[in-house]
C-alpha cells in the first residue's frame, strides 16, 4: 500500500498582498498555512497604499484562488490603454507621446484587493496581532521555529514549520538576517499619492473638467510627464481617482520602520502650490481636493544573489524591493506565491529543497531583470541622468525616447513560468 504523502506546514510572516497571495497557494497545493501579522486587525481602508494595477497573469492566478469565480472583474475597473503625454506647465498644454491600446491591466484599490483574497481563506489562517521576533532552522533542517510576540497581551508564542516564507516587505528583517549588510537604494525621488473621492459628487466641475481633459478616464492609465517629474492616474472603482506625483529631491529621514512619510499641513500647502506651476488645471483641482495625501520615499534595492536559505524563502518586496515604475510590486509578488505554490506541490514536504531550487532559479532571474528595468524607467520619466543616454526632456523627445516609455516594453511581462502553463488560460 502506497504511503500517504505528508503534508507540510508554512509560516508565513507578512499578511499584506504578498503573504495572503502565497497562503492561496500553498493551500491550493497542500499545505497547512500560518500568516503571522503584526497588525492588530483586518485593514478596514488603506493609509499607506492605493492604487495599483494588476496584469493578465495575475488576474488570471486571483480568480483561481478565490471561491466565487470571476468575483475580480467587479472589483476593479479595466486599463485597457497606456498613455504617455507631455505637459508644459507655464503654457498648461499637453500632447501625446505614445498610446498603446492593447494594456489589458485592471486597476483595483489595495484594501479591496486585500480584502477579496483575505475573506476568501480559511478563518483561522491570519494570526493577527503576531510581531516578528525571530527564526530558527534545526540542526536537522527538519524544520524551523518562528518566534512571535503578540501585540495585546504581549505574550511570545513559537510556532513550528517546515517552511519559512519572508513575506514581510521591502524593510524585511529576515532578509536582513542572511544579508546584514544590505540597504535600500534611494531612488532620487519621492512620491506624493492620494485618492480622490467624488462618488458624493461626481457632477463637480472638478470631475467633469478632468473627464473633459482626460476623455478615457476609465479605461487609461495616464502618464504626464514635465520637466524633470511625472505624474500618474487613474480611475478606480467606486468613483475614486488615484493620482502619484513623483517630485526629485534630497533623501528625507525617516521615522520608524515605514517608507511613508508624515507630512504636515505646510507641506501639503507647498505641495499644491508647486502642482500648480507644473500640472494642467484640472489635475490640479483633483490633487487639491484629495483628503490626506501622502508622501513615500522611492527605494529599490539591488537584485539579490539567492532567495532561498534551507527552510526560508523570500517572496514579494522582501525579494526584490522596487520601484513602481513597472507597475511591478503586486504583480511579482502574485506571480513568485503561483510559482512557489506549484513547486511545493510538485516535490512535495520530503523534497523541499528541490521544491525551493527550482522556485529560485525560475523567479531570481526574472524579478532582477524588472527591477532593473523599472529603476531605468523611473529615472527616464524623472530626468535623471542614465550611463548611455541624456536626460529626458518630454518637450523635446525624439519617437525613439518616447517608445522607451511604455509598460509593454517590460522583460517577461507576458512570459508564463512552464510550471504555470497547465493553469493558465492562454
Amino acid at each position: 500500500m502506497k504511503e500517504a504523502r505528508k503534508r507540510g506546514k508554512a509560516v508565513v510572516v507578512g499578511g499584506s498582498i504578498a503573504g495572503l497571495s502565497c497562503a492561496h497557494a500553498l493551500i491550493a497545493a497542500g499545505w497547512e498555512v500560518v500568516v503571522l501579522e503584526k497588525t492588530s486587525s483586518p485593514p478596514t481602508g488603506c493609509a499607506t497604499g492605493a492604487g495599483l494595477g494588476l496584469d493578465p497573469l495575475a488576474q488570471q492566478l486571483i480568480d483561481s484562488w478565490l471561491k466565487q469565480p470571476r468575483i475580480l472583474q467587479p472589483t476593479t475597473l479595466p486599463l485597457t490603454i497606456d498613455q504617455n503625454q507631455a505637459t508644459e506647465g507655464d503654457k498648461k498644454i499637453s500632447r501625446i507621446l505614445t498610446r498603446d491600446e492593447n494594456f489589458n491591466f485592471r486597476a483595483a484599490y489595495w484594501s479591496d484587493l486585500h480584502n477579496l483574497l483575505y475573506k476568501a481563506l480559511p478563518s483561522d489562517t491570519v494570526r493577527w496581532g503576531h510581531s516578528f521576533l525571530s527564526f530558527s532552522i534545526s540542526d536537522d533542517k527538519s524544520c524551523v521555529r518562528v518566534q512571535t510576540k503578540t501585540v495585546q497581551t504581549g505574550d511570545i508564542i513559537e510556532v513550528v514549520g517546515d517552511l519559512l516564507v519572508a513575506a514581510d516587505g521591502c524593510l524585511s528583517s529576515i532578509r536582513q538576517s542572511f544579508f546584514p549588510d544590505y540597504k535600500l537604494r534611494y531612488s532620487g525621488y519621492c512620491a506624493w499619492r492620494g485618492v480622490l473621492n467624488f462618488s458624493d459628487n461626481e457632477n463637480s466641475e472638478t470631475i467633469s473638467g478632468l473627464k473633459k481633459a482626460f476623455p478615457d478616464l476609465g479605461k487609461c492609465l495616464y502618464f504626464d510627464l514635465g520637466s524633470g517629474t511625472h505624474s500618474v492616474f487613474y480611475e478606480l472603482l467606486n468613483k475614486r481617482i488615484n493620482w502619484i506625483w513623483y517630485v526629485n529631491q534630497l533623501e528625507p529621514q525617516l521615522e520608524g520602520n515605514s517608507v511613508t512619510m508624515k507630512v504636515s499641513s505646510d507641506m501639503i500647502k507647498k505641495m499644491h502650490e508647486a502642482a500648480e506651476k507644473v500640472w494642467l488645471p484640472e489635475l490640479v483641482k483633483v490633487i487639491r481636493e484629495t483628503k490626506d495625501p501622502f508622501l513615500n520615499v522611492i527605494y529599490d534595492g539591488e537584485p539579490l544573489e539567492r532567495l532561498v536559505w534551507d527552510n526560508v524563502v523570500l517572496i514579494g518586496d522582501a525579494a526584490h524591493p522596487t520601484t513602481p515604475h513597472g507597475l511591478r510590486s503586486t504583480n511579482m509578488s502574485i506571480l513568485d506565491a503561483a510559482v512557489l505554490g506549484k513547486y511545493l506541490e510538485k516535490w512535495g514536504v520530503h523534497n523541499l529543497t528541490s521544491a525551493l531550487q527550482e522556485y529560485q532559479s525560475t523567479r531570481l532571474p526574472v524579478v532582477s531583470e524588472q527591477v532593473l528595468y523599472a529603476r531605468r524607467l523611473g529615472r527616464i520619466k524623472q530626468g535623471l541622468a542614465l550611463p548611455n543616454r541624456q536626460p529626458l526632456d518630454p518637450i523635446t523627445a525624439s519617437e525613439e525616447d518616447c517608445e522607451e516609455l511604455q509598460q509593454k516594453n517590460m522583460p517577461f511581462l507576458l512570459e508564463i513560468p512552464s510550471i504555470l502553463s497547465k493553469c493558465i488560460e492562454h
